[in-house]
């Protein structure tokens, strides 16, 4: 084996791991970075590793490697090379992924979750175009976070979904600063409270056309909590009662006449 491809989280990490691999060290190897490391999508998704790939040298006489000196070489090293230090210095892999991880640890425990969450939904505002503030309303269950500004129905979205996908990974943030669990719900000019008020209108609704035809109504699929509101809406009624079916991303909720 005279050359292999190596990742970390690195570009060091990413070399060590690749004289690990070799078992030599690092002045009887060339390295040539093939992609730096990223953060991916507001530092959650698509987070990509650093990869290096690491060529053995041919040896001299005498057990020396011989690196041979190209013009290119022999001028101010290319972007896509890296120099690195003796292997006698460099920290095993294990070492280095563990001084990673403490250093990590210990940044993203001086960290509020909740401010966390907040600059989560500031970038992403800007990333939308959008000047937008958010302030924290702490309940005994759950932490509100009112977004307010200009031009709020594209972080809404269609029935909330782009405002129930900004809270699910508003959640995914605060949680990762946290200890214990924290559960956070956005909202964004006054759009739940609105939400309900249609989603109850609409039961009430369905709830008397179900009355008068005796037969039952299909809904189309909700998320969790739209449908606990209609349940809660008809769960009292006189003459009809409802039920969820399906499995989600695609559950609904049925209205059906009561037994007579």
């Amino acid at each position: 084996m005279s050359k292999i491809v190596a990742t970390g989280k690195t570009i060091e990490e990413a070399v060590a791991q690749g004289l690990a691999r070799l078992g030599v060290s690092q002045d009887r190897v060339s390295v040539q970075i093939l992609s730096q490391p990223s953060r991916g999508f507001l530092g959650l998704f698509g987070v990509k590793e650093a990869k290096v790939e690491l060529m053995l040298l041919p040896e001299r006489a005498g057990g020396e490697s011989h690196h041979p000196m190209t013009p290119s070489s022999q001028q101010s090293a290319p972007a896509a090379e890296v120099k690195v230090s003796q292997a006698s210095s460099a920290p095993a892999p294990s070492a280095v992924a563990t001084m990673e991880e403490s250093r990590t640890e210990a940044a993203e425990a001086k960290k509020d979750p909740y401010e966390e969450a907040i600059s989560f939904l500031r970038e992403t505002g800007q990333a939308m175009g959008l000047d937008i503030s958010v302030e924290q309303e702490k309940g005994k269950d759950f932490t509100t976070l009112h977004i307010s500004g200009a031009g709020l129905g594209l972080m809404i979205g269609r029935r909330g979904q782009t405002l129930d996908a900004l809270q699910y990974l508003a959640n995914i943030v605060a949680n990762r600063y946290s200890d214990s669990y924290l559960r956070i719900v956005l909202d964004a000019e006054n759009f739940r409270e609105r939400r309900k008020k249609t989603l109850e209108d609409l039961a009430d609704r369905l709830a008397g056309r179900v009355l008068k035809s005796r037969k039952e109504i299909v809904l189309e699929p909700m998320p969790a909590a739209e449908r606990k509101v209609i349940h809660a809406r008809l769960q009292s009624h006189g003459g009809v009662k409802t039920y969820s079916k399906g499995e989600e991303p695609n559950r609904r909720v049925v209205i059906t006449p009561k037994s007579s």
